[in-house]
């Protein structure tokens, strides 16, 4: 059986319910993220995600503005009275992030970081694991443990694609993954059908997949003007899309 890990009074995750969790890559500036917090509100969405540290694969790319993006966060969650999730990358930044972040989010280059996944292990917060792009289910389930035996069994899995010979999209989807963590662990299963497509057009048609499969949710690259994002451009959905991805999955 699945377990219901609450985020806040009527916010539940793993309690048989579908949610769906949304917001830029990357926290760009405070009149994006006023922008989409306030539209993310107006569909009642309850959880939003942006990135303050962002890990890139070239260091020339934006990295994300750090303290001050949490900073903005602070101030759009109270006034939109939403939840956050975002990526930790150092143990030592964990003390810090801890007042801003409602969610922990682990990355997929940070899957087997073991000091970064004890740490997290030890506070009282909910995390969200990714799956690494080169892991065994096997293996992620063992990241898992590092988290759960310092205490913490607040632990959401979220399959994000992984690297295979197939270039079309950005990852290869592993939706089997979803059933076969729901008999392996009771940790509720999340999908990241940006990152794991990395098309915005096939975002809508493996969100539908990732909910027929029975995953407690998805997590969501939407971006006001997705053309200028800094980060994700391609994979992200503009507003209106999103709003036709929830019109047809709730």
């Amino acid at each position: 059986m699945t377990k219901n890990i609450k985020i806040d009074e009527g916010i539940n995750i793993g309690d048989g319910s579908f949610t769906i969790i949304a917001g830029p890559c990357a926290i760009e500036s405070r009149e994006q993220m006023e922008k989409t917090g306030a539209f993310l509100a107006k569909l009642g969405i309850k959880i939003i995600r942006g990135g303050a540290f962002k890990p890139r694969t070239s260091p020339k790319s934006f990295q994300g503005l750090g303290l001050e993006g949490l900073k903005i966060m602070a101030e759009i969650k109270a006034k939109y009275n939403l939840k956050f999730i975002s990526e930790v990358m150092d143990p030592r930044d964990l003390e810090m992030a801890y007042d801003y972040i409602d969610i922990f989010q682990i990355g997929s280059r940070n899957m087997q970081n073991f000091s970064l996944l004890k740490e997290v292990g030890k506070t009282d917060k909910p995390v969200m694991l990714k799956r690494g792009m080169s892991a065994t289910i096997k293996e992620w389930i063992m990241a898992a443990e590092y988290i759960s035996l310092e205490g913490n069994e607040k632990i959401i899995l979220c399959e994000r694609g992984i690297r295979t010979f197939e270039d079309y999209t950005r990852n290869t989807l592993d939706f089997m993954s979803i059933p076969i963590l729901k008999e392996k662990t009771d940790y509720p299963v999340f999908v990241d059908p940006s990152h794991g497509t990395g098309r915005r057009d096939l975002v809508l048609p493996a969100s539908k997949a990732s909910k027929a499969l029975n995953a407690d949710g998805i997590i969501v690259e939407i971006h006001p003007n997705p053309e200028k994002a800094l980060s994700d451009g391609s994979q992200s959905l503009s507003f209106e899309e999103f709003e036709n991805l929830l019109n047809q999955l709730m």
